[in-house]
């Protein structure tokens, strides 16, 4: 199938389907890009690493149904990946997505990866201040994350907020962005959400009751367990994989670690990982009400009818001037 757009946007088309941990994404975007004539772009943190499989949901090469999908498996779990990479990785895949007359469609959770593509966020106006953040580092390690965190409350108490103290990474651009410019990041930002979107874009957040949501995620936990989580991040670990990459923070893969390392029980690690998984979905939610233009679909409002939902994205596509064929 090919798109169509409407004669007054000449942008190029792009679909969004967001959503939290667990919420049933995947299945839904199989149906979509059949349906519309799409592409998958997995905005997904830790499926972009090859052999963590298990811990990040990932679908495999069986499952995809013939759908072409991009940004999975493509990283090394020794590799760092952040918002920056995940962009200019996007950058690299459409034009070939768009050459085939295909539509991407850009599935994930991770809401801040999906606003720095529709919006073409911006990460090189500034430059980095490489003597000052080591010196940010070597104060938390000194002083502790908390420490480093009432730094930036002082400066900049909305990113304190929206940042939590155990993320220093971020603590420390927010600090380095501030000595760098003299304005709060958390503005900037706010500025660059109020940016007309980059692309001719429908953007959906698949969501369910709480109670729903919870259940799935326990039951992902579970069955993450039996399908050998244990293993694959013993596996890992074997390779040399530590807790300071990024790949090992990610949920499931740092609190199996810990497991491991002889720091907590299995029953701990699970308990750790069904709570924290709970608390990002919760998080990814908050992410997504902050955004503009989003159409929420509420699954349990659906009555959990598949079909209805998929014709109520489709008739949203077809309005947006992504006109099927």
């Amino acid at each position: 199938m090919e798109y169509d757009m409407k004669k007054e946007d000449t942008r190029q088309p792009l679909v969004i389907l967001a959503g939290p941990t667990a919420v049933g994404k995947t299945e839904l975007s199989l149906r979509l890009a059949k349906a519309i004539g799409g592409e998958i772009i997995s905005a997904d943190s830790m499926q972009v690493y090859r052999r963590m499989d298990i811990g990040s949901a990932k679908i495999m090469p069986e499952e995809r149904d013939g759908v072409p999908h991009h940004l999975i498996d493509v990283l090394e779990p020794t590799e760092e990946f952040h918002v920056v990479r995940f962009q200019q990785m996007v950058k690299e895949v459409l034009p070939g997505i768009y050459g085939r007359g295909r539509i991407p469609i850009l599935v994930g959770g991770t809401g801040f990866y999906i606003q720095a593509v529709l919006y073409d966020i911006d990460f090189t106006e500034n430059e980095e201040d490489t003597l000052y953040r080591r010196q940010l580092e070597q104060t938390a390690a000194r002083k502790g994350n908390s420490y480093l965190h009432r730094m930036l409350e002082e400066v900049d108490p909305e990113s304190a907020q929206a940042i939590h103290e155990n993320n220093v990474k971020r603590v420390i651009r927010a600090l380095e962005f501030h000595r760098l410019t003299g304005q709060k990041i958390s503005g900037h930002n706010e500025a660059e959400r109020q940016k007309q979107a980059a692309y001719n874009a429908c953007y959906f957040v698949l969501s369910d009751d709480r109670a729903a949501l919870y259940g799935r995620i326990e039951k992902r936990v579970d069955a993450m367990l039996a399908a050998g989580l244990v293993d694959e991040v013993a596996s890992l670990k074997a390779e040399g994989c530590t807790g300071d990459m990024v790949s090992m923070q990610g949920l499931g893969y740092k609190e199996i670690l810990c497991c491991l390392n002889g720091e907590i029980t299995l029953e701990r690690a699970v308990y750790l990982i069904k709570r924290n998984t709970r608390h990002f979905a919760k998080r990814q939610l908050t992410w997504f009400r902050r955004e503009k233009d989003v159409i929420w679909i509420p699954k349990n409002e659906f009555h959990y009818n598949d079909d209805a939902v998929l014709q109520f994205i489709l008739e949203h596509v077809r309005k947006q001037g992504i006109c099927l064929s």
